[in-house]
């Protein structure tokens, strides 16, 4: 295949003038586990008559960054405590027209990731970590872009059909899943021609969860003891965790779950019965795949073994106070379960469900996403565990599917590639067209093999194996 031609790159500026400033980040924010760029690819058809994907996107993305513009500054770290502070410059965003050169047919059917040739639907970023460099990297034919803090990056790519790509890169300190989706509906609503304002104005506030010096003394101590957060607690002996995304020889499987997937799911979770019954299809799906992971990678009776998952705060009256609408920082905690490696293999598979469901409530409690940003500023904004863990991020929700800039919904919107963590993403069943969820997992090959038959073992024959049609645009929910 032909390779992709890259233009040269040009940094958009908000299309008016936008406060210099200095804008902390909050303590959630700037923790060492969010200092990297997400990077997603969303694939749109021909529309005659809709005009240049790349001239529509550049305007609208400069529209956006007068309202958004923290995404056109550059990050800054003050010392001491690693602190991360936006220096809103308004240098904008970095914006690629590309043209790869083979029609969007030539890349097969997209369901899911890995999307082929992601690498080059990309825009490219040198260096490394988020200090100075752009926030947002977008490569032609939608918008995201590249700022020198790095927050964003958008890649627009042509094909020789009509349709186009959008590539992003994005640094997750500024925005978490639910924030990159309500700023790429702005840049929809102004490529549509939307006059004034984001529908929904986006809201700052960060000063909310940044932690203030008495909250770093005895105050913190307590509020630790109540709120446990064991997702920045070492797993010991971790080094002898079974799976090394950067460095094992892995592939890529997806696994679908229906309305016959999930029956027979909630069957087996309720033998013996759950105290509380799980009604939630994240708890029974995130459970299910956890056991038979552990089962694939063949971890000793006596490891310990956790999951892992993200669980989006936004309208949690728990919090103290409630984030505001139109806050797009990060506004995730983190719900963990563990067990020996044996307990979780042998016991019921009630047993897992619980374990899951527990972790999500105890997430949830009042004050836990303060108590977490006062963790991180109390102790160097540390990184999480990840090893012998299974990590979950639910993007299933809708969110990007309405990011319409003018060519309809995409034909696929969503992560790039999966390195750590599994996704939950909306699909449909070959077939029948049936809506479910479709698991996407990365593992070395033999412990792939296993991981198939595990599921198959476990569902009792029903279908969960990559059974996939399509998936729609996608939210990502982190």
């Amino acid at each position: 295949m032909a390779a992709v031609r890259r233009g040269a790159a040009e940094m958009v500026a908000p299309a008016r003038a936008t406060p210099y400033e200095f804008k902390p980040l909050s303590d959630i924010d700037d923790q060492d586990g969010l200092r990297f760029y997400r990077s997603g690819i969303f694939l749109y058809r021909h529309r005659a008559g809709a005009g240049d994907p790349a001239a529509v996107l550049r305007a609208a993305l400069a529209e956006a960054l007068v309202h958004y513009y923290p995404f056109a500054g550059r990050i800054v770290e003050a010392s001491p405590g690693r602190k991360l502070i936006v220096e809103c410059t308004g240098e904008g965003a970095v914006f690629v027209a590309a043209d790869l050169g083979i029609s969007l047919d030539e890349l097969g059917h997209v369901t899911g990731p890995p999307v082929p040739r992601h690498d080059e639907l990309l825009p490219a970023m040198e260096g490394a970590g988020v200090v100075g460099r752009p926030l947002l990297y977008i490569q032609a034919n939608f918008a995201i872009q590249k700022i020198i803090l790095k927050i964003c990056f958008l890649q627009v790519t042509h094909f020789r059909c009509g349709g186009f790509t959008v590539g992003v890169q994005i640094c997750h300190c500024l925005a978490d899943g639910s924030g990159m989706a309500q700023f790429a509906t702005a840049i929809a609503e102004f490529a549509h021609g939307v006059p004034g304002a984001p529908t929904v104005p986006p809201v700052w506030a960060r000063e909310i969860l940044i932690s203030t010096p008495r909250h770093q003394n005895n105050d913190t101590l307590v509020r630790h003891h109540r709120h446990q957060h064991p997702e920045y607690e070492p797993v010991h002996d971790a080094g002898r965790d079974m799976v090394s995304p950067l460095t094992d020889a892995s592939v890529h499987r997806s696994f679908f779950y229906g309305r016959r997937e999930l029956s027979t799911l909630r069957a087996l979770a309720s033998t013996p019965p759950l105290t509380s019954p799980p009604t939630s299809r994240f708890d029974l799906i995130a459970a299910f795949m956890w056991k038979c992971r552990t089962t694939a990678l063949r971890y000793v009776d006596t490891d310990t073994v956790r999951i892992q998952f993200f669980i989006n705060t936004r309208g949690c009256q728990k919090n103290s106070p409630p984030l505001p609408v139109g806050y797009y920082g990060n506004a995730c905690t983190f719900g963990v379960a563990e067990s020996t490696a044996g307990d979780l293999r042998r016991r019921p598979f009630s047993h897992a469900v619980g374990l899951v469901a527990a972790a999500k409530a105890r997430a949830m409690e009042e004050g836990h996403l303060q108590s977490a940003a006062e963790l991180m500023a109390a102790t160097g904004r540390r990184g999480f565990s990840v090893a012998r863990t299974y990590v979950v991020s639910d993007i299933s929700r809708p969110g990007f599917t309405g990011v319409d800039i003018g060519w309809g919904e995409a034909v696929y919107g969503g992560p790039a590639t999966v390195m750590l963590a599994t996704f939950h993403m909306a699909a449909r069943r070959n077939g029948d067209g049936e809506e479910g969820v479709m698991v996407v997992v990365r593992l070395p090959t033999p412990a792939m093999e296993r991981m198939v038959v595990e599921v198959a073992r476990g569902l009792g024959g029903v279908h969960g194996d990559d059974d996939v049609t399509e998936a729609p645009c996608i939210a990502a929910r982190l």
